[in-house]
């Protein structure tokens, strides 16, 4: 019998923060026990290190994925959150005309991993610094902080993927190389804390998604590419 259960570990990004957070909750802990005792101070301050903790094990979480269907022709979710955007737009950092915007916000609590859309070879890759405004705001696509990553699938067509840092996201990783081919089960990078990920996809694209839609990374298709 085949085993559906979802494999889940802790994501690289967040080893070793969290090795500090629990070294120095633990002796702060055991500190506080031997200098106050076990009252009431102890154990508020218990609760509060513990919740800390696995908030942020929470937060670096990432569950192992494969997308189920052959995913041809479609552009998979990015990212897990809620869809903030679906419109189109003039992309002039990169391509340089009209495409379709389709935006995923991504809270504290979603899983911050992002994956490859699509199946092909990465063309592009660059970082701009920019500001830390909220990232479900429209502006922050143009004037966050941010990364592009541009991929040409097989068929020719270039599919846009831009990570973009929050108010808290303070750190973009992206993990894509210019000229290495990539595939959608694999890490595109990772964004830390709030934060947002936009795909900018050819105005004849068809859309599979609504707004305010919850989507999961490298499970959710978004769009389907013109043949």
């Amino acid at each position: 019998m085949k085993n559906n259960r979802i494999k889940i570990k802790v994501h690289k990004e967040g080893t070793g923060l969290l090795l500090i957070l629990f070294s120095s909750f633990f002796m702060a802990d055991v500190i506080l026990y031997y200098t106050a005792g076990c009252g009431a101070v102890f154990y508020g301050v218990l609760s509060v290190t513990a919740v800390s903790f696995l908030l942020t094990l929470n937060f670096f979480r990432s569950p192992f994925r494969r997308f189920p269907f052959d995913s041809e022709g479609l552009v998979i979710a990015s990212a897990d959150g809620r869809i903030v955007a679906i419109e189109e737009v003039d992309e002039n950092e990169i391509f340089h005309e009209k495409r379709l915007q389709v935006s995923v916000f991504m809270s504290v609590f979603n899983v911050h991993a992002n994956w490859f859309p699509v199946n092909g070879t990465v063309k592009h890759v660059s970082h701009s610094d920019g500001r830390f405004m909220a990232a479900y705001l429209p502006k922050s696509s143009t004037d966050n902080e941010r990364s592009a990553v541009v991929i040409t699938t097989r068929n020719g067509v270039d599919i846009l993927v831009r990570q973009i840092a929050g108010a808290m996201a303070r750190r973009i990783v992206t993990y894509a190389r210019e000229g290495e081919p990539c595939h959608v089960d694999e890490h595109l990078g990772f964004i830390k804390f709030g934060s947002r990920v936009d795909v900018y996809l050819p105005l004849d694209a068809e859309i599979l998604v609504e707004m305010d839609q919850k989507v999961t990374g490298n499970q959710t298709p978004i769009a389907r590419l013109a043949q």
